[in-house]
């Protein structure tokens, strides 16, 4: 809206340089996640024969802290953080109180993989999965038979 002047654009618009600049501030993605309920966090995705290997960043998480659930065919990750610290001095007064809660969802779709079987570990921070596949059957060859052997008999 403050990109519109009528009759053309000076390069030395003071004012018109700094209504741009807090257009694009107050516009601008970095506000997106204090607005939003939920976190996202990085993740990293590969595929095997086998397996869906899924790597996702999560610093200072503990494992009682992160969920890993499947409801076919969502794979979720959720991570809670509430974090508090406090400071008292001798009087009980509080001198600094620190709060951070956020909650942290992933949702992945996946289909024809081995609930059963998906294994994870957190290392450093580091979230791993394994999502094995379902295996598919190789199939199956059928014989064709001549209309003079025994086959199925329609009467």
């Amino acid at each position: 809206m403050f990109d519109l002047v009528p009759f053309g654009k000076r390069r030395d618009d003071v004012f018109g340089a700094l209504a741009k600049s807090l257009n694009e501030v107050f516009n601008d993605d970095f506000f997106a996640p204090m607005t939003s309920s939920t976190l996202s966090f990085r993740t990293d995705i590969r595929e095997s024969e086998q397996a869906y290997l899924i790597e996702a960043e999560l610093p200072g998480f503990k494992k009682e802290e992160i969920d890993i659930d499947y409801a076919n065919p969502y794979l979720t990750i959720k991570a809670v953080r509430k974090d508090e610290n406090s400071q008292e001095n001798a009087d009980h007064k509080i001198v600094r109180r620190e709060r951070r809660y956020g909650e942290y969802v992933r949702r992945f779709y996946v289909q024809d993989i081995n609930d059963d079987e998906i294994r994870a570990s957190l290392k450093d921070g580091l979230l791993s999965l394994e999502v094995p596949k379902r295996q598919k059957s190789a199939g199956k060859r059928i014989e064709i038979q001549d209309h003079g052997t025994s086959g199925p008999q329609l009467q």
